[in-house]
């Protein structure tokens, strides 16, 4: 999973990427653990001992605040690395935990440091890939603080979509999404009712259906001007200096 991410296929597909290189990130997942869903991969201020690619299944890291509530932060797909944010510390700045059930593989500083002593070429897709996972934070910060509720759904849903269309898990405009109304409510700053709201809005307005887990998007421009998308963060492609590292 983790050869599709974005960043690295990219590499691979220009052919920045040695075959041994290919081979290194392979060894990441070779230590599949089966988890159950909302159970807790580590918590916040814990010891960064290992981090972990995201086989199957959806995860979210987020800090507890002091008046009880949750913050989630980010949502981890297939093939995303969890666990990046941390790599300097040595404690977690966030604790992560399962949405559904699914398989993550472990790995160590040990096989990281291999990682980014093996080639420069290799070393920047990893930075890339955190530092994209830092640019999704950013955009999270802006439409957060500055949006109304709509926006703020409509601005999550879509970078959803496109972010669940790149590794295949779209089809007729329609995504599975296995988060309850509370955790999107913990996701986006809004209480459980005030997101069942805001989807009656977007579906009377024709941009959003949504029946249990399964949502579709009829109008996804008309979705993103809502929200006014701006795809740079999703969509840049890499660097062309990278291939003469």
């Amino acid at each position: 999973m983790l050869l599709n991410s974005t960043p690295i296929k990219d590499l691979i597909e220009r052919g920045a990427l040695s075959e041994q290189a290919q081979s290194l990130l392979l060894g990441l997942e070779l230590h599949p653990r089966k988890i159950s869903a909302g159970e807790v991969l580590w918590l916040e201020r814990s010891d960064v001992d290992t981090f972990g690619v995201l086989r199957e299944g959806w995860a979210y890291s987020f800090r507890h605040l002091g008046n009880g509530s949750m913050q989630i932060l980010k949502l981890y797909l297939p093939g995303d690395i969890i666990g990046m944010r941390d790599f300097g510390f040595s404690k977690r700045l966030a604790g992560v935990a399962m949405i559904n059930d699914g398989v993550v593989c472990p790995f160590s500083h040990h096989q990281l440091f291999e990682l980014l002593g093996h080639s420069a070429a290799l070393s920047a897709s990893l930075v890339t890939i955190a530092v994209r996972q830092q640019a999704m934070l950013t955009e999270r910060l802006v439409y957060l603080g500055r949006h109304t509720a709509q926006q703020r759904l409509a601005h999550f849903l879509y970078e959803l979509y496109l972010r669940l269309e790149r590794i295949g898990c779209v089809e007729d405009d329609s995504f599975f999404m296995p988060l309850s109304q509370e955790q999107l409510g913990d996701a986006l700053g809004l209480s459980a009712v005030h997101v069942s709201r805001t989807f009656a809005m977007l579906r009377e307005e024709g941009l959003v259906l949504r029946d249990r887990h399964q949502v579709w998007l009829p109008d996804r421009q008309a979705l993103a001007d809502l929200a006014e998308f701006n795809h740079t963060y999703l969509e840049e492609v890499t660097p062309s200096a990278f291939l003469e590292l």
